[in-house]
């Protein structure tokens, strides 16, 4: 008996993938290998043993040249000829199986001959250097990326370190993560002949890395078969009560009441009568799918079995589509997401909705070209050959680099700053486990992807790198937040970049760092500021007073010289003495009125204070105002902002350079990184101040400078 007919799945992702294959039977290994050892084919004709993976080949490639992939069957049949797998059938159908699995995909002429031979090197006498002379560098490459140096131990050490060489090789050319990908799929499918406790820790490892792999490379159907296999084996409980639901489901669908065929009937007439051109077909969730379903809703009804995909012809029609159903269906508006204006970070780009049924049920659409659900089913695979001319056009819809999407490109960063293999992958698994993604926008217009519950200080490291230690805070939506502020999906985001060389990242940052990017570069830093670390100074200063760290009291005033007189008032009622009212402060050139009180003094405010209205409000007699020719003043100023060293000097320094003179100053204790600094101030001239603020504003850190308000005293 074979093992795949031993398997307690029936794996079938695959080869559903394109729909329009989906009644294709499935193929027969053991015919392959007997096809296999039968020997040669005639020169020139190509061997019976790929006829399927040829056929699969040119579904997607009809212009391919089949003569690279004859002659590299006819060199992996020769070289693993004699070998044979624990299943009992010949070597070769390992390699054919892979190579199938990669041609159902879509993938281009190179990696399927590459995938043919992807194990000769490793496990025959053909080398490296024979592989480059007959098919090529690029071949070469591709079978040397993917090629094991050893015999890989699924054990907790050696199985990190296999994979982190794997890695690097996979950052010149994704094509060998492809690879490595399908020759796992094909070594899940048959792992039943493995003892028990192998078939657990290679399952394991593949939920925690080669799942959440094929996930961020955008190969959905790999995923989501590997993920039923996994599900198989570590809950194979579970998993039989989820083929006992989906069986009872059928069953029931198949003597009427089929709650997804209704509604992709009612959809079709629909967007028949709106004469739009489309295809709609069900596409039925897989175990895991349907598990999850399970047990966030408990009681399954048909229309969560599965959900609807029309596929269109453009881009356009997809938004077309949505507007017929949204009109003529009950639109469950919650359900909405537009993928496509905003794609996610393996290239994944559809229109999801939901509509409402008259029984209460709620039926998921998916809505999307059919390039886009390819990409969408294949994801790099779809891509093709990079170095091929015009592959890295951004002309045609795909990113610009197919050989290093942004997800991939973060990952061997890590490596490369974390030399600790144990390190690395602790970090690893760590950012492979967020399976769900949030999209936040910068102010060019551009989407960023952050895990959820990722900070302000990931947005910053995730756009900057290393440079995003000089980051001093972010506005959230427009609103001024604090780095460990946590993002929302959605969110507009804008990362405060200070100018200061002193700016540096602390150690409080690591409890708001969600992401390993973020935790790997501030590590990084400290741990080459070991001094800094422990006072918040750079390593080659010593500590400063006014350092944030030590701006927790207030600081004593500054000596100055007894100022003069507040600035003169004029005041329309004869004998009435003015006195500035201290809940404003005001200042020429600021605009005032006055208020008589007790005493016969005329209280002067600003016209904007709100002690004003509740004169007003309480019917007090407004009196005229007006400055006189005496322009010196004292003023109180409030400083907003974000913590960093040397901030208080920094800021005394700039009243000094204006000429005016501190007559106290006041630092409160930092709250959530921000500090509040507030300075009473003798200006010569009145008419310097707004240029005084500006240029206090424009100290790195300082995000707002506003004239003190205090609450107006009961007796004015």
């Amino acid at each position: 008996m074979s093992a795949e007919a031993t398997n307690p799945l029936t794996p079938t992702t695959v080869t559903t993938a394109a729909h329009r294959r989906k009644n294709r039977p499935r193929i027969d290994l053991r015919r392959l290998g007997r096809a296999a050892v039968i020997g040669p084919a005639a020169r020139d004709k190509l061997p019976d043993a790929i006829s399927h993976v040829v056929e699969a080949h040119r579904a997607h490639h009809p212009d391919a040249d089949l003569e690279p992939l004859r002659r590299a069957y006819l060199l992996a049949e020769s070289s693993h000829r004699g070998q044979m797998r624990k299943s009992g059938e010949p070597y070769i159908t390992h390699p054919l199986a892979v190579t199938l699995i990669l041609a159902e995909l879509g993938a281009e002429t190179t990696t399927l001959t590459a995938s043919l031979l992807h194990d000769t090197v490793e496990d025959t006498d053909v080398t490296l250097d024979q592989v480059g002379a007959e098919f090529g560098e690029e071949v070469r490459y591709l079978v040397d990326g993917v090629t094991k140096l050893e015999k890989v131990d699924y054990g907790a050490a050696a199985e990190p370190e296999t994979f982190r060489k794997m890695l690097v090789a996979t950052g010149s050319d994704v094509r060998v993560m492809s690879i490595k990908l399908a020759d796992r799929l094909h070594n899940m499918r048959t792992l039943s002949v493995m003892r028990r406790e192998k078939q657990e820790r290679i399952a394991k490892v593949t939920r925690d890395v080669l799942i959440p792999l094929a996930e961020r490379l955008g190969v959905q159907v790999v995923k989501t078969e590997l993920e039923d296999l996994v599900f198989a084996i570590l809950h194979p409980e579970e998993y039989q009560r989820t083929r006992e639901l989906i069986a009872g489901n059928a069953a029931g669908a198949a003597h009427g009441g089929d709650t997804l065929a209704e509604t992709a009937d009612e959809v079709r007439s629909v967007l028949r009568e709106a004469g739009v051109q489309t295809e709609v077909v069900i596409r039925p969730r897989h175990f895991v799918s349907v598990h999850r379903v399970s047990r966030r809703r408990g009681q399954l009804r048909g229309a969560d079995f599965g959900r609807l995909l029309v596929l269109v012809g453009e881009d356009a029609d997809c938004y077309a589509v949505l507007g017929e159903l949204h009109t003529c269906l009950t639109p469950v508006v919650s359900e909405f997401k537009d993928f496509i204006a905003v794609p996610k970070f393996n290239l994944y780009q559809s229109l999801h909705t939901a509509v409402a049924r008259a029984d209460g049920q709620v039926v998921e659409v998916l809505i999307r070209t059919h390039q886009m659900h390819r990409v969408a089913e294949a994801g790099v695979v779809a891509l093709g050959n990079p170095y091929a001319p015009g592959a890295d056009d951004p002309s045609d819809g795909e990113r610009a680099d197919p050989t290093r999407p942004g997800w991939l490109s973060r990952l061997l960063d890590w490596q490369e700053a974390t030399t600790d293999t144990d390190t690395f992958w602790s970090t690893l698994r760590e950012d492979l486990a967020q399976d769900r993604e949030i999209t936040v926008f910068r102010p060019d217009g551009g989407a960023l992807g952050l895990p959820e519950g990722a900070s302000c200080v990931d947005a910053a490291y995730a756009l900057y790198g290393e440079d995003a230690h000089a980051c001093i805070g972010a506005r959230v939506n427009g609103r001024l937040a604090t780095l460990s502020t946590v993002l929302r999906d959605g969110d507009a985001v804008q990362l405060l970049m200070g100018q200061d060389v002193a700016s540096e990242p602390s150690r409080e940052w690591l409890e708001h760092a969600h992401t390993p990017g973020a935790r790997i570069a501030i590590q990084r830093w400290l741990a080459t500021h070991p001094s800094t670390a422990d006072t918040g100074e750079p390593a080659d200063r010593a500590p400063r007073p006014e350092a944030d760290g030590a701006a927790s009291r207030p600081v004593p005033e500054t000596p100055t010289p007894r100022p003069t007189a507040s600035p003169s008032v004029i005041v329309d009622r004869p004998g009435a003495n003015a006195r500035l009212a201290r809940c404003c402060t005001p200042v020429p050139p600021d605009e005032i009125t006055g208020f008589a009180v007790r005493g016969g003094v005329v209280t002067v405010h600003r016209v904007e204070c709100s002690g004003v209205t509740r004169m007003k409000s309480a019917e007090r007699a407004e009196v005229g105002v007006r400055w006189g020719d005496t322009t010196e003043c004292r003023v109180t100023l409030v400083a907003e902002s974000f913590q960093r060293p040397h901030l208080l000097a920094d800021l005394t320094e700039v009243i000094a350079l204006e000429g005016v003179a501190i007559v106290s100053a006041t630092v409160e204790p930092p709250t959530q990184q921000r500090v509040r600094h507030t300075y009473t101030l003798q200006l010569p001239d009145a008419a310097r101040l707004p240029a005084l603020m500006r240029a206090m504003r424009n100290v790195a850190g300082v995000y707002d400078v506003g004239r003190i308000q205090h609450h107006a005293a009961a007796a004015e």
